[in-house]
C-alpha cells in the first residue's frame, strides 16, 4: 500500500503528483498489463535483449 503524507499548506495537485510517481515506481500497472496475456519465455527473453541492445546503442551515440 502506498502512503503519501500531505504536508501543511501543500496543494493537492503536488501530493497527487508524488503519489503518481511512487505508483509508477512500484510497477503495479506494468505487471498488471503483462499478466493480461500470456507471453512465452522465448518472446520475453527476445524483448529483453532488444531493449538491452537499444540502450547500448543509445549509450554509444552519446559518447
Amino acid at each position: 500500500m502506498i502512503i503519501i503524507n500531505v504536508k501543511d499548506g501543500e496543494s493537492l495537485d503536488k501530493a497527487l503528483k508524488r503519489f503518481k510517481k511512487k505508483f509508477e515506481k512500484t510497477g503495479v500497472l506494468r505487471e498488471l498489463r503483462s499478466r493480461q496475456a500470456y507471453e512465452k519465455k522465448s518472446v520475453t527473453r527476445r524483448t529483453i535483449v532488444k531493449r538491452a541492445v537499444y540502450k547500448q546503442n543509445l549509450n554509444l551515440e552519446v559518447i
